[in-house]
């Protein structure tokens, strides 16, 4: 007889006695017949077996693959059985040696697996939770500024809705990678792909504002444009050297620089002092810039010329206003306000050969007829200033900076600059006084002094009807700063959809606003604390003109949100 299994060996079949009936226990027995063991001095014994039914039904999830014909040939397939069982026949029948099994192992397997089991389930109970089951008191604070953003008018010229793609990438796994470094030089490895989602990003920034990537690159990786201001200082600053730029009250930002004013204009301070960097642009002026003008002064002086585009950028890329990159040697700008992307800072810096006649001054870089700003400004950004940067804002940057390139967005813009004017058209018709008198871009500074009122108290009462401006300061004819005006912008309200006689109607409500500042004051001082007094938000003409907001604000879509 032959065995089936691995070993091939002629046994004997000898009936066991108590094998003529049958067995309770479907038990036989056998014994190697001795005729083929003659030299062995000891009797063989008998081997009890047990008697297994033939195995034809397998279950089809886990043998689709096996061929029908396969599976009536027992002999055939073991179906893995090797490992524990040997098979051979008798009289037909399919028997099997079975094998002890090292219980310690497959207990010490089953313990792993059972723990791997129940922490995969813990990873998953911890790492899949949405935020409404992980976090209730943080859900119900985003509902709330959801709610706020929705029944509100946003006029803050600084601020914007971004789209439902932009929101998934700043929410998205890149977020768990640290990429310290610039792509292909990174301090930690696996970041191949974050390399490719930085270097199209770079490229479409580029791109957006038309730039040779030979004579521009750009620094993607700040996180605001302040820290984009001080990158580019960090880098190309040396102790006791000086920046000059715009104080706040004639339009500029903090981070420019900041003297008390003392009448005297930038070119006859720049020849004064001889700043290293001069800079132009700023965050609240309505007029466009004079960028030759600002070139002439910086070469006069020997002055590298940097343009902040923060609040302008956005038109600039859609062409609805002059653009500093002909003449500035460094643009820095926010990448939300106009740009509708994710909040961040990007850096612009000219490279290559300098022209002749910028070619000799020794301020501009190292003297030599090439720019040296790429190495110094991208080493100030990581790791002088600041360490890996957040990639999921830069993906998230990428998506906006290619909606620049569309005829919607440009659309857009065309719309942003109508709506400021029809903005500034109503409120002149009511007698408000605008600083330039007007707006060529997308916001206007409303001076509050001859209602009598503080920007500050106007703040407050508008946020109370639902309406958020920011407050100002304007110099008056004698030099002096005071925080007499709001600032307001038309990109927010724009991107949720609203034409020329919807802001027609919030001039409607923002003069409203400042009557009922002017009866408040003078029911409760002109403080501060007054305006903010306990119950002052159930003011009948507040909550009045609240309500009249929300009706109107929750007619408009909101972008990336259901709502």
């Amino acid at each position: 007889m032959s065995c089936a299994s691995r070993s091939n060996v002629s046994l004997g079949f000898i009936p066991h006695p108590s094998h003529r009936k049958q067995l309770s226990d479907d038990s036989i027995s056998f014994q190697i017949d001795p005729t083929l063991h003659t030299n062995s001095r000891h009797p063989i014994p008998s081997v009890p077996l047990q008697l297994m039914e033939e195995q034809t039904t397998i279950e089809s999830n886990s043998l689709d693959f096996i061929d029908q014909h396969q599976i009536s040939n027992a002999e055939s397939i073991n179906f893995n059985k090797e490992e524990d069982e040997d098979q051979f026949r008798i009289l037909g029948h399919p028997l099997y040696f079975k094998r002890r099994r090292d219980d310690t192992a497959e207990s010490s397997y089953s313990s792993t697996s059972s723990k791997r089991c129940r922490i995969n389930q813990s990873v998953r109970a911890w790492g899949n939770q949405p935020l409404q089951s992980a976090d209730p008191d943080i859900f119900k604070l985003l509902e709330k500024e959801k709610q706020r953003q929705y029944k509100g008018i946003e006029l803050i010229a600084s601020e914007n809705f971004v789209c439902k793609a932009v929101m998934e990438a700043l929410g998205s796994h890149v977020t768990n990678k640290y990429s310290e470094g610039m792509p292909g030089a990174r301090y930690y490895c696996g970041n191949q792909y974050i390399d490719e989602i930085e270097s199209l990003c770079c490229e479409r920034a580029l791109a957006a504002f038309e730039l040779d990537g030979d004579d521009w690159g750009v620094n993607v990786q700040p996180y605001s444009c302040t820290s984009a201001n001080f990158a580019v200082y960090t880098g190309l600053l040396s102790p006791g050297d000086r920046i000059m730029g715009l104080d706040t009250p004639s339009g500029g930002h903090t981070s420019h620089g900041y003297y008390t004013p003392n009448g005297k204009k930038v070119e006859e301070r720049a020849f004064d002092f001889h700043p290293k960097i001069l800079i132009c642009g700023g965050s609240s002026y309505p007029r466009d810039w004079d960028y030759a003008k600002f070139r002439q002064i910086a070469d006069k002086c020997g002055a590298i010329l940097m343009c902040d585009m923060a609040q302008i950028s956005g038109l600039i890329a859609a062409k609805e206003c002059a653009s500093p990159f002909e003449f500035c040697d460094i643009v820095t700008s926010t990448t939300h306000k106009s740009l509708r992307g994710p909040r961040g800072g990007i850096i612009f810096y000219r490279k290559g050969s300098k022209p002749i006649k910028r070619g000799m001054l020794l301020n501009q870089g190292d003297g030599s007829d090439k720019y040296d700003f790429e190495e110094k400004i991208n080493f100030a950004v990581c790791s002088a200033l600041q360490g890996g940067p957040h990639n999921n804002h830069i993906a998230a940057l990428a998506i906006a900076l290619k909606q620049l390139a569309t005829p919607e967005y440009k659309a857009y813009m065309q719309q942003v600059k109508k709506n400021a004017q029809a903005l500034a058209s109503a409120l002149l018709r009511r007698n408000c006084k605008l600083v330039t008198g007007g707006t060529d871009n997308h916001l206007l500074l409303w001076d509050l002094r001859n209602f009598g009122l503080t920007g500050k108290n106007f703040e407050k009462v508008c946020a109370m009807c639902h309406i958020t401006v920011n407050k100002i300061p304007i110099f008056d004819d004698h030099g002096t700063m005071v925080l007499g005006g709001v600032r307001i912008g038309t990109p927010a309200m724009t991107s949720r959809g609203c034409l020329e006689s919807d802001f027609e109607t919030m001039g409607g409500f923002l003069f409203r606003a400042a009557l009922i500042t002017r009866t408040i004051q003078r029911e409760h001082g002109n403080v501060a604390k007054g305006i903010l007094k306990d119950g002052l938000e159930n003011h009948k003409d507040i909550v009045d003109l609240r309500a009249q907001v929300e009706n109107f604000a929750t007619q408009f879509a909101m972008p990336g949100q259901d709502v």
